[in-house]
């Protein structure tokens, strides 16, 4: 018995090493064990348009506070030079890596790319294969001087696909064209003139570190001004819906506070019975104030611990 797990443990990773740029399905699925729903030809998780846009409206803070609570604790990274810092962005990681360049190593890549069909230089695979509300994510170790991975024509290639933008643990060229194309932002770690030298892809939809995140390929990507988040597909929904809540919370305590109807401490404190009601008829006067359904709220209300 003990022999034929050790041989099936071979074969399984040995079936996991099948040389591609990209991982199989079944090692995508092995990367994002938890997700249930839908995925992309690639085994990449989709969470639905409409978990993207309510996260759009929550805060760096509040998607923070949930993810630590899940002990997702590395899920984050600020520090950026930014395209446009009025506007932020949502959308599912389409990950590369880049590693300093290796000939041995970036030959078999090359060959390996036109086996499988991939037209041009590697640094324009992973565009080739996005596809709207995506966002280009890249490990290119911090590189700005030769290290450029995108210039103006392939952002606009990136944003025709996206509708979105990138963010680049590397450097970008030609500012100036790239903030010509509306609606297309770019988080990077500095400008350059230069072009992309001396680095080679080594994978596509992998695993990847961006400064001290970790990031899956179909992790959703929030982009604002503070810096960058990576969400998990799986705890989307539960990052939406506990964010709305904690929002609704604010607006109400504020309202009071205004009003003079409870005190900072009755309202940062832990709440009361009497304050919980409140809550609760404050909700039914103000149905235009919930971002989520009724039915949503209720639910996640049954086991909100306050």
């Amino acid at each position: 018995m003990k022999k034929l797990l050790i041989l099936l443990t071979i074969l399984c990773f040995s079936l996991l090493g099948i040389a591609q740029i990209q991982p199989s399905v079944d090692l995508m699925k092995f990367y994002t064990p938890d997700w249930e729903g839908e995925r992309d030809q690639y085994g990449r998780p989709m969470v639905p348009d409409e978990l993207l846009d309510r996260l759009l409206n929550l805060s760096i803070e509040e998607v923070w506070g949930v993810l630590r609570n899940e002990r997702f604790n590395n899920q984050f990274e600020g520090g950026w030079e930014m395209l446009h810092s009025d506007q932020p962005f949502v959308g599912r990681a389409l990950t590369a890596q880049y590693m300093p360049l290796r000939p041995d190593l970036n030959n078999k890549i090359t060959e390996l790319g036109k086996e499988e069909g991939r037209i041009g230089a590697s640094n324009s695979w992973p565009i080739d294969m996005l596809k709207e509300r995506d966002v280009y994510v890249a490990d290119g170790y911090g590189k700005i001087f030769n290290g450029t991975l995108i210039g103006d024509n392939l952002g606009n290639s990136i944003y025709a696909k996206t509708k979105t933008g990138v963010v680049f643990d590397a450097g970008s060229r030609d500012m100036e064209g790239l903030s010509k194309i509306e609606g297309f932002n770019a988080f990077v770690r500095g400008w350059d003139p230069t072009y992309l030298m001396e680095s080679m892809l080594t994978g596509v939809n992998v695993p990847i570190r961006i400064g001290a995140a970790t990031v899956v390929p179909g992790d959703v990507v929030l982009a604002k001004p503070e810096g960058v988040i990576f969400v998990p597909a799986y705890l989307v929904q539960k990052v939406v819906i506990t964010g709305e809540f904690i929002g609704l919370r604010d607006k109400f305590g504020h309202a009071m506070l205004k009003a003079g109807v409870y005190t900072p401490g009755q309202i940062d404190g832990r709440w009361t019975d009497e304050i919980k009601d409140a809550f609760i008829k404050w909700l039914d006067d103000n149905p235009d104030e919930l971002p989520m359904s009724r039915e949503e709220l209720d639910e996640y209300m049954k086991n909100r611990t306050w």
